[in-house]
């Protein structure tokens, strides 16, 4: 027989073995409280950046709504124990409004409260998202919704942005052009993984639809694009327009890069493709990086 009221919420906790709270002496208002972060004295070194990092939070991508996963930092001068890490959510709570606005714009104006906020010269922030878009079939032109994985890097120095950049990974068919070389009939093929992270102009004007500039780069290129419904007549096209385009990892990173080094609004760019060969237990992978 428990000498707990197994009847009540409490009671069945005490009987599980939860205790009362201590009845402790330290202040219970914020404004006694100790506040060990905001301690000023020489504290050897300068931090260059102290934050978060995995802050689950919504995000608008263009029309869609999305999870953005972010990292958040500021600097931390050496006459300052720490930063006060409350003041970054509060820094993003401020631009909610059904989630925030994935693009450059807001997120310098995150960076700008959060580097008022927490008295620092430097902020920075990354964020991942899914990247959702209207994507047709080749023939039918059937509507559906592509995606691909994209990143915002910005940091900012008082006013000044220091660092803009963007990566956007997606899929894409590969064809093996030594497969269709040796072979009688057929080739392989299989999923390409790319990864473009382009370096942005801090002062440059971007044009509305900067991101499918870049993924149009990633994807045309390709033996083939990817698309979420396919019918006969399209995939009849898919496959036919990948025997005709066929490419090694080497040849799909040297077109891309041949379209964005035409890009008067990108100061560099590093590109690697990753092919999950189909006929190998291996992957395929290729990188390229180039500086203007």
């Amino acid at each position: 027989m428990s000498e707990f009221d197994l009847s009540t919420r409490e009671g069945r906790w005490k009987h599980f073995g939860s205790v009362d709270p201590i009845k402790g002496n330290k202040p219970t208002s914020k404004e006694k409280m100790t506040d060990l972060q905001s301690t000023n004295k020489d504290f050897l070194f300068e931090i260059e950046e102290v934050g978060i990092k995995n802050l689950i939070y919504p995000v608008n991508i263009d029309r869609f709504q999305t999870a953005g996963n972010f990292s958040f930092s500021t600097s931390l001068n050496q006459d300052e124990k720490g930063i006060n890490m409350s003041r970054i959510l509060e820094s993003v709570e401020k631009h909610y409004n059904h989630g925030i606005e994935l693009d450059f714009d807001a997120l310098y104006q995150v960076l700008r409260i959060l580097q008022e906020s927490m008295n620092q010269s430097s902020a920075g922030v990354d964020v991942s998202g899914k990247w959702f878009y209207d994507r047709y079939s080749p023939q039918t032109d059937i509507k559906a919704v592509g995606h691909a994985d994209v990143t915002y890097g910005l940091a900012i120095k008082d006013d000044n942005v220091t660092r803009k950049e963007l990566t956007i990974e997606a899929a894409v068919t590969t064809l093996c052009p030594c497969s269709k070389e040796i072979s009688e009939y057929s080739a392989h093929n299989q999923r390409g993984i790319v990864t473009v992270k382009a370096y942005i102009d801090k002062d440059a004007e971007l044009s509305d639809d900067y991101k499918s500039v870049i993924l149009d780069a990633m994807e045309a290129n390709a033996s083939s694009v990817l698309y979420p419904i396919l019918k006969r007549p399209d995939e009849k096209r898919v496959t036919e327009r990948a025997y005709e385009n066929p490419r090694f990892v080497e040849d799909l990173i040297r077109l891309i890069a041949a379209d964005l080094v035409e890009l008067d609004w990108l100061e560099g760019f590093d590109i690697e493709c990753r092919n999950e060969e189909s006929i190998h237990q291996h992957d395929a992978f290729a990188k390229l990086k180039h500086r203007k």
